[in-house]
């Protein structure tokens, strides 16, 4: 998925200097984005005063929508370098094609994984036919720098570990949770589930002290130790826990929870692309403008998007929350 907006700011992130050192509960707020011809999808990070979780970079959250009769999601061929997007879907179907011939369709709770590396393009779109709900989340990975630029690639793992308990069931996205992992590419210490939890549900989850954790409700009303969410909201937890209380009203619910060790490089984000520098980045923009390095996405009727322009300010990793 792309970050469609013709005026992107630049985000500076990465680096160790400002993530607390124990447990907090931060709750970040959504501001909607227009993606494409009909969906519009609730931003949760980066944000203002929070740019990373681990290595997960970006969260967009979508849906339900009720796209019945409506093209849905109609993302046009776009560029990426330096990161990995991964597609997560409650309800719906997401067609993906690439740049190095993919063409698969991600169902509800499969993994759509697609490594950027030094450079890739994708389309992203509800098929021709298709259900009448679209629901789901779309996340970024950053690259550590000794794998940015590895080979381009995509992955799509129909069935994943899970871990089950009283209560609860935890789909094993990326990374590993309580000895289940997922069998997508990791280049980071990381970890994504997609929690299930029933009708009064009250779980205690196991989670890695050294590793930072944030909450994302996807339906129903969650209580995630001790802080009440509802569907689209998402809760910063910092590190220092050893494991995460977790509540369900009636009726249950779902939520995303992602963590990993603290990304230790400093970045620049800019539209579609994770760098290290500003020249960096204005070359890859180039590089797309030019039809070059990127590849051709073949089989999606209509052009690929035009990059923004560039600030007039220079790009620079200057910090990792603000």
């Amino acid at each position: 998925m792309s970050d469609l907006q013709t005026r992107p700011a630049p985000v500076v992130c990465g680096g160790r200097d400002d993530v607390a050192g124990g447990p907090v509960r931060e709750l970040l707020k959504p501001r909607a984005v227009p993606l494409g011809e009909s969906t519009v999808v609730r931003r949760l990070l980066p944000t203002l005063g929070r740019r990373m979780v681990g290595a997960w970079c970006f969260v967009d959250h979508y849906g339900p929508d009720d796209i019945e009769g409506e093209p849905g999601m109609q993302v046009p061929p776009h560029p990426h370098i330096g990161l990995q997007t991964v597609s997560w879907l409650h309800a719906g179907e997401v067609l993906h094609r690439d740049s190095v011939g993919s063409v698969r369709t991600v169902r509800p709770k499969e993994l759509g994984l697609m490594t950027a590396g030094r450079a890739i393009a994708h389309s992203e779109q509800s098929p021709r036919e298709h259900g009448r709900l679209l629901h789901g989340a779309q996340l970024w990975v950053a690259l550590p720098g000794e794998h940015r630029n590895v080979a381009p690639a995509f992955e799509h793992h129909p069935g994943l570990p899970a871990v089950t308990g009283p209560g609860f069931r935890a789909t094993v996205i990326m990374g590993e949770l309580d000895g289940a992992a997922s069998p997508g590419t990791a280049y980071t210490p990381i970890m994504g589930a997609d929690l299930e939890l029933a009708d009064g549900a009250d779980v205690r989850l196991p989670v890695e002290p050294d590793f930072e954790y944030a909450a994302l409700t996807m339906s129903g009303i969650t209580e995630v130790d001790g802080v009440r969410l509802e569907p689209g909201s998402m809760l910063y937890l910092g590190c220092g826990r050893r494991e995460l209380p977790l509540r369900a009203d009636a009726g249950g619910a779902g939520l995303v929870l992602l963590g990993g060790e603290p990304f230790e490089e400093k970045l620049v984000m800019w539209w579609n692309f994770v760098g290290r520098t500003g020249e960096e980045i204005a070359q890859a923009r180039a590089d797309w403008m030019a039809g070059e390095r990127f590849g051709r996405v073949e089989g999606y009727d209509g052009a690929p998007l035009a990059a923004p322009d560039l600030p007039a300010v220079p790009l620079k990793a200057r910090g990792r929350t603000r």
